[in-house]
């Protein structure tokens, strides 16, 4: 699967999405639509999130399944959680 693009290759500014296409009738909407504040997020954060919540949010769980210490899995979310703080401050800029 290829990733969704979130930034301009020319001004490096976030992109937005301008239209969705329904794929079993055809119908398409067209506007300027913000990305979801998850997808504004590196691919392999987004797959730590997916993975926390299919481990009910255990961060015991999450040491376990990704072979690191509990330690490490809780700086790993706050580093995300920053990310996401400052992804939110910067949309209602």
């Amino acid at each position: 699967m290829r990733n969704l693009p979130t930034i301009c290759p020319s001004c490096q500014s976030q992109l937005r999405v301008a239209r969705l296409v329904c794929s079993e009738c055809g119908t398409a909407v067209e506007g300027s639509f913000p990305l979801p504040l998850l997808a504004s997020l590196p691919r392999d954060d987004q797959q730590f999130i997916l993975d926390f919540v299919k481990s009910s949010g255990s961060l015991k769980e999450m040491a376990r399944l990704l072979g690191v210490s509990y330690p490490t899995v809780r700086n790993r979310l706050d580093e995300i959680i920053a990310r996401l703080r400052a992804a939110e401050e910067e949309e209602s800029a």
